[in-house]
Order: structure tokens, then C-alpha cells, then sequence
């Protein structure tokens, strides 16, 4: 759960603190029935780590992931025609 956790995160936006929220919120409901008199304090936990890693992250908003995948489908675009030329001019 964990590796999807964060391979979704990769391409999200930066999180809200109601994403943390819930998204703690959801770990501490899966814990066993017989650590559930801890859930409020495990929630609270989970929040902290969350909050902490997330923090360490070297993350992109998705408006700043859009900008450089546009940039580089532009340069992709210009080597393609450049090769092409290239490609002329060695047959000449």
C-alpha cells in the first residue's frame, strides 16, 4: 500500500493539509480492532510522519510538471526536424 501510496504522490500536487488529513485518517481506521483504543493517537502519529516526509520531498506542482513537459515535447519536436535536415544535407 505503501509503493502505491507514494508512486500516486510522484505526480500529484502539493498536498493539502485535508489530504494529510484524511489520508491519516484512512491509515489509522485499518489498524487492527485491537489497537482501535489507540486510534486517536496513532491518527496523530500518522499525521506527524506524513506532514515530516512529506515535507522532505523534492515535489512539483502539477501546473510546473505541465510547463516542462510541454517544453520538452517542443525540443523533442525541434531535434526530430533538425535530424531530418540532417539527414538531407548527408544525402546531398
Amino acid at each position: 500500500m505503501l509503493l502505491v501510496f507514494w508512486i500516486a504522490l510522484r505526480y500529484q500536487t502539493a498536498m493539502s493539509n485535508n489530504s494529510i488529513e484524511d489520508l491519516a485518517s484512512k491509515l489509522a481506521e485499518a489498524v487492527p480492532e485491537g489497537l482501535r483504543a489507540m486510534r486517536e493517537e496513532l491518527e496523530g502519529s500518522f499525521r506527524s510522519v506524513l506532514k515530516s516526509g512529506l515535507g522532505k520531498l523534492d515535489l512539483v506542482t502539477r501546473e510546473e510538471f505541465e510547463v516542462q513537459e510541454a517544453v520538452l515535447a517542443r525540443t523533442r519536436e525541434k531535434l526530430e526536424a533538425l535530424e531530418k535536415r540532417l539527414a538531407e544535407f548527408e544525402q546531398s
